[in-house]
């Protein structure tokens, strides 16, 4: 038998170990959260913070969100967007892609308000649907535009944003036919290479920026969204039609979760071992545990 040291020792640890995990998971905000409004992106700040754009009634302006979700408790952060998607998040502002504009919110305000940061007009032609934005850490941000989406599924683009703001189409279906309905983004820290998934064809391409070169990385990907990777490499997409998140394995799709009625813009924990999942149509915001 143990005796009463022993057992007071192997009690005061796993205590101790729980204590730490429970801190740990609180500390990363990455619990499951229900009730929201047509939850279409998510991003985890630094601080751990949980960022969700919610559309709420679509094609509705004025009644789109964003909210801001803090160890378990949800708070609108900003109100009076129209559809807002993507989010992308540099130093301490948070942008977010709402139907033809971009907005920035600044995090290290009492009370943030969404402002203006690139206007339809700023575009070369007016976007019809933007949907996705990364960043990449020189402070560039990519935006795309995923064109006739629920229509002819064609006519997308991709947009880079320097910080000074300047505008330029990096690809579009003009320049290279397989650029449909762009959705999903993932920059590299240089800005070198960009994942980009696109929703009408289900196919990821990594595409090079100073060469201006597709390449074809993995298919069967259905209606892709999001794109995340982890620091081991490994890349993760959500399917928006299909509702499944998939695992690209030696170029090739490899199911990670299904049964989702619509997976929408993914995101990594900070620490690196949680995907979140929006479940648009549901109002769902899920958390699957990674290796």
């Amino acid at each position: 038998m143990l005796s009463a040291t022993r057992k007071q020792l192997i009690s005061s640890v796993f205590i101790a170990a729980l204590f730490s995990l429970s801190s740990h998971s609180q500390a990363h905000g990455v619990e499951p959260f229900k009730g929201l409004l047509t939850p279409e992106s998510v991003i985890q700040a630094a601080d751990g913070k949980v960022y969700v754009s919610e559309i709420n009634e679509f094609g509705k302006d004025g009644d789109g969100q964003i909210r801001v979700i803090d160890h378990g408790k949800a708070s609108v952060l900003v109100q009076g967007l129209d559809d807002p998607k993507g989010l992308a998040i540099i130093g301490t502002d948070l942008f977010v892609a709402d139907k033809s504009r971009i907005w920035r919110v600044p995090l290290n305000q009492a009370q943030p308000k969404a402002e203006v940061y690139i206007a339809a007009s700023d575009f070369p032609q007016v976007p019809q649907f933007l949907n996705d934005l990364a960043a990449d850490a020189n402070g560039n941000l990519y935006a795309s535009d995923s064109g006739d989406i629920m229509g002819s599924g064609k006519g997308g683009a991709v947009y880079k944003i320097t910080p000074q703001r300047k505008l330029s189409l990096l690809i579009d279906g003009k320049a290279d036919p397989r650029i449909l309905a762009p959705n999903g983004l993932l920059a590299d820290a240089k800005g070198e290479q960009l994942l980009i998934v696109d929703f009408t064809s289900g196919v990821l391409y990594n595409y090079e920026v100073a060469g201006k070169r597709l390449q074809q990385v993995a298919s069967g990907l259905g209606g892709g969204d999001g794109i995340v990777r982890q620091a081991n490499g490994t890349i993760y997409v959500s399917d928006w039609k299909n509702g499944k998140v998939y695992r690209v394995e030696n170029n090739q799709a490899v199911l990670l979760k299904d049964g989702y009625q619509s997976a929408a813009d993914i995101a990594l924990s900070q620490d690196d071992h949680h995907l979140l999942v929006p479940d648009m149509k549901a109002g769902v915001l899920d958390v699957i545990r990674l290796k």
